[in-house]
Parts: C-alpha cells; structure tokens; sequence
C-alpha cells in the first residue's frame, strides 16, 4: 500500500520531504508533481525501480526515460553537451523541457538507448520537485506518469493513490498538476530535433 504524503506547493514541509528521500534511497518508486504533469520517479540506479516503470507504463528498451536535475552542474555530469547546445538549453531552464543527449559513463547502462546511447535531461520549474532534488542530492530517475491506452497523465494524487496503490511506494502530492508532458528536444546530432511537442514552448528551438 502506498503512503501518501500531502505537502505545501510554495513551501514544502522539510521533514516530510526528507523522509520521502529516504525513501527513494532505499528503493522507493515514487509518484510525484513537477511542472508539466505528474511523474514516477526512483534512484538512479535501481535496476527494481526502472523493472516497475517499464511495466507499469508497458515501456520497451527504446524508451528515453529521464534524469530529472537540481541544477546545470549536476545535469552537466550526466551528459555531453557542447557549448552551442549548452547556451540553447540554459536559455530554457528551468522549465517544461526534456534534452535528449548523449550519456556519459555516469548513467547507468540500462538506461541508455540501445542504439544512440543517449539520456534524458531536465531542470524542473517546480517548487516541490526542486525540495526533494535538493534533498536527495542526485538526479531523479523519471518517467511521464502515462498509463498505457490513456491519452492523458493523471492529475490528482489521490486518484494516483487509489489507482497505483499497490505498484508505487508513496505519493507526493502538492495539489492540482497539469496534464501536458514536457516538450522533448532531441540534440544528439548536434542540432535541435522536436521530438515532442508539449508544456515547452517550441518556438526557440524551430
């Protein structure tokens, strides 16, 4: 059964945020707000947690999931990312975007592409997201909460709670939360490829 914990949007509660990250440090798969929908979330290298994503969403090896960065420090150990990209991405975080990229050794292989060997890469806009990166100290390992057959990510914690109730850990809950996934930007070539239109506005990178 997932526990549920119910925090403030603009000032989350520090206790209730650091025992979510406890959580997520011994295994926990998480659902959690951010600024375009909400996600799930675990450690980054829990191969248990990545095994839940996939098949709670019926994900194959092809999917890109997501490093979700505190910060363009921490992003930049993740990724390899030039100086023209760097300026591009920096012009649009934080925000409702995420960067395809080529991953660096230190991402877990599994979380590779098979074939392109790159990651996904945000920086969150969200008060909350941002608390609990601050206090887990390393990237979130995420994915867009889409059930399979749905057109739409869920947008209430409790119906999160009631529907995943024995697939997730714990629910983080800050109230209402959009329902439109980030814009994806592929720039593994070098060049901005929209793979996705979404929460981001796309005008930048056309």
């Amino acid at each position: 059964m997932a526990k549920y914990f119910d925090v403030h949007p603009e000032n989350p509660q520090r206790r209730t945020i650091s025992t979510v990250a406890d959580s997520i440090r011994s295994g926990a798969l998480i659902a959690y707000p951010t600024d375009s929908c909400f996600a799930l979330g675990c450690q980054l290298g829990s191969r248990d947690g990545i095994g839940r994503i996939r098949s709670i969403r019926n994900l194959d090896d092809r999917h890109h999931f997501t490093l979700m960065c505190e910060n363009f420090a921490q992003l930049g150990q993740f990724v390899h990312i030039d100086n023209d990209v760097f300026r591009a991405i920096k012009a649009a975080t934080p925000g409702s975007y995420t960067f395809i990229l080529p991953a660096t050794k230190e991402v877990p292989r599994q979380l590779w592409h098979p074939k392109k060997k790159t990651v996904g890469v945000r920086i969150p806009d969200h008060v909350v997201t941002q608390a609990l990166l601050a206090e887990l100290g390393e990237p979130l390992l995420s994915s867009t909460l889409l059930l399979p057959d749905e057109e739409e990510p869920m947008t209430q914690g409790w119906e999160i709670k009631e529907r995943l109730d024995h697939v997730v850990d714990a629910v983080l809950d800050s109230g209402d939360c959009g329902t439109e996934p980030t814009t994806v930007i592929d720039f593994s070539g070098g060049d901005a490829e929209i793979v996705r239109r979404g929460a981001g506005d796309v005008a930048r990178f056309e």
